[in-house]
């Protein structure tokens, strides 16, 4: 058994290797105990993935909510776990501070905080409160007995405020603030890549599936240290279903069934995870 100490500090030594690695996103205990098994060194929670898997939108659960799977997702299997806390559910830095320290009880080891507000008429934050919080959440992470690893997010460009250089200042200030490691999900090029990790001294974070048809190896060249999937598995998962369903309705057909895991496997790559 691990304890939150070894997987924290596991997950603070994956920055600080050499090279990039990639955390991937499960959106239940189902799927973090695959990817597990499967030897991905860390995991991270999706917000919509986790959204859609109670039938809802990304947005549409509430922190309670949040941290209660994160508890779940945390105590699956013996990885370090890293939450997407969306703006931590709170404008004021004080409730930024109380959802960090409620996530941290929950087991996870690191999570990120994000400038938009979740409310559509303003998404993201002002420069100077944007800040506020990202330094109250570092200091809320230093305060714990273990090496939090706190990520911030920049989110210009998933929310219709196509600005590289705002992001850029805006992560620059975030890396000021105490962020471990900076996050912009929405670069489309490795060449974005290249110019948000040569702005910041501390790991970047970047969402793989933005950027169509990459490698890792091209990633970590442009200097991306962690490589995410986003809610993307999640919508992998969805498809498989809704492509099945299709066939089923429209072709009354089960061809489907011709690209299944067996339960073999299945059974194989779980049963590692039940006592």
């Amino acid at each position: 058994m691990t304890t939150q100490l070894d997987r924290a500090t596991k997950f603070r030594a994956l920055h600080e290797r050499q090279g990039a690695f990639i955390i991937p996103n499960p959106w239940d205990i189902g799927s973090a105990r695959l990817l597990a098994s499967l030897g991905f060194e860390a995991l991270a929670t999706t917000s919509s993935g986790f959204a859609n898997s109670l039938g809802r939108l990304d947005g549409q659960v509430t922190r309670e909510e949040v941290i209660e799977h994160c508890r779940s997702i945390s105590a699956a299997t013996n990885l370090p776990v890293s939450a997407d806390l969306e703006n931590c559910f709170a404008d004021d830095p004080s409730g930024v501070v109380e959802t960090i320290v409620l996530g941290a009880e929950a087991g996870l080891v690191g999570c990120s905080i994000e400038d938009f507000t979740r409310d559509a008429s303003k998404s993201i934050y002002d420069f100077a409160l944007a800040t506020e919080r990202v330094h109250a959440a570092a200091e809320a992470a230093r305060s714990l007995a273990f090496p939090f690893t706190l990520t911030a997010r920049a989110e210009n460009l998933l929310h219709g405020k196509n600005d590289l250089d705002d992001t850029i200042r805006r992560l620059q200030a975030f890396e000021a603030a105490g962020a471990d490691v900076l996050y912009a999900p929405g670069l489309k090029s490795l060449d974005e890549v290249r110019l948000v990790t040569d702005a910041l001294k501390k790991p970047v974070n970047v969402l793989a599936p933005m950027l169509k048809g990459v490698t890792l190896a091209q990633l970590r060249d442009a200097g991306a240290k962690r490589i995410s999937t986003g809610g993307a598995l999640a919508r992998a998962a969805i498809y498989a279903l809704l492509r099945a369903g299709a066939e089923m309705i429209d072709g009354e057909s089960f061809e489907w069934t011709s690209e299944l895991a067996s339960s073999a496997d299945v059974k194989k790559l779980l049963s590692a995870w039940i006592e």
